[in-house]
């Protein structure tokens, strides 16, 4: 008896612990935060003792900088979005878009892409199970589309990097192509074009019921998520930031004014057929398109070539060729190319 006491108010600490550290740590990380600019320039200048007029400082400041200031960020999004994402199960979102309408079920579909997960190759299992369980085609796209472009991986390094108004447009954006290019695709009626065996396979339920989590089961899963995602992507960030510092300290000013500027009408759909190949999450892309910006090239172009390195990559279309047929795979990529095009134009002619 005095034993099973014992276990329960142990594991009453464990879960007053898990809920507890993040309230005690959210100040020293806000304060940490705050004055992360003053400790970089310590390290630095005083520490290092670097010269301000060599551009190997400009790169090394930059560095230091941004790592912990997008890693702080990303973990505490992550945190937060990890908590969010437990009350969107794959069961519990294929209950949401199924049987509804088709342009309803595109805006519902872009939204929960936003709290799944970060990479299109990531998505694409959830696309299948929302295919095979009979959510329209269309809807599906949408989803697709979402997931890997309007995430808090891409929303934080934007906010983090180039303000909130940025990231919102960037956000709204994103989330319009994802609808529209779903809406298209699904009033086009191409499910002739998905492999037979996919709507053959029937979805379980793997019996997990979301409503059973208590709140400290929702924490731990942010704690998962920060251990699944910034795991995952923290090489990446540094990569990223580590070429970012490299232009934001080598590449002369205005220097990309002429390659990716906004008197070069070509340049906005240059970038996106070089970005279709090429594949990153947007962890490794976002620091490098902040250098870009700040040696001359215009918003609208370098957001339409991260916009198609994000949302349009070699992997997904290789993992997708074995559920959908070729043509279908170039109509989603052609629709969601002319849709990136047409955000970058307009990015270049607001901006």
């Amino acid at each position: 008896m005095f034993r099973k006491i014992e276990e329960k108010s142990l594991l009453s600490r464990v879960i007053s612990n898990k809920i507890i550290i993040p309230i005690l740590l959210l100040p020293v990380w806000f304060l940490l935060y705050h004055y992360l600019q003053n400790i970089t320039d310590w390290i630095v200048f005083d520490l290092i003792g670097m010269d301000k007029t060599m551009h190997l400082t400009g790169a090394v400041s930059f560095f230091i900088f941004e790592v912990p200031k997008v890693l702080m960020l990303l973990t505490l999004i992550v945190f937060a979005v990890g908590i969010v994402r437990s009350y969107f199960s794959p069961e519990r979102t294929r209950k949401i878009l199924g049987g509804k309408k088709l342009f309803v079920g595109n805006v519902l579909a872009s939204f929960l892409g936003i709290v799944t997960p970060f990479c299109s190759c990531s998505a694409i299992p959830l696309f299948l199970g929302f295919v095979e369980s009979g959510v329209p085609l269309g809807v599906t796209f949408s989803f697709l589309i979402a997931a890997p472009m309007i995430n808090e991986v891409a929303v934080v390094l934007l906010f983090g990097l180039f303000g909130w108004k940025t990231a919102l447009l960037y956000m709204s954006t994103g989330l319009l192509i994802a609808m529209i290019s779903g809406f298209i695709i699904g009033k086009l009626k191409l499910e002739k074009y998905v492999e037979e065996w996919v709507f053959n396979v029937k979805v379980g339920d793997n019996g997990l019921e979301d409503e059973k989590l208590t709140f400290s089961d929702r924490v731990s899963m942010g704690y998962d998520a920060i251990k699944e995602i910034v795991g995952k992507v923290w090489i990446y960030v540094v990569l990223g930031i580590a070429v970012g510092a490299g232009i934001h300290g080598y590449v002369p000013e205005n220097f990309m004014a002429g390659l990716m500027g906004k008197s070069s009408w070509w340049s906005v759909p240059i970038a996106v057929i070089l970005g279709v190949p090429m594949y990153s999450n947007a962890a490794g892309i976002i620091p490098i398109v902040q250098s870009l910006l700040e040696k001359g090239a215009s918003l609208g172009t370098v957001l339409a070539f991260m916009m198609s390195v994000i949302g349009l990559s070699l992997p997904e279309a290789i993992i997708l060729k074995k559920v959908l047929k070729i043509q279908l795979i170039i109509v989603f990529v052609g629709v969601v190319a002319v849709g990136i095009i047409i955000v970058g134009y307009l990015f270049n002619f607001i901006y």
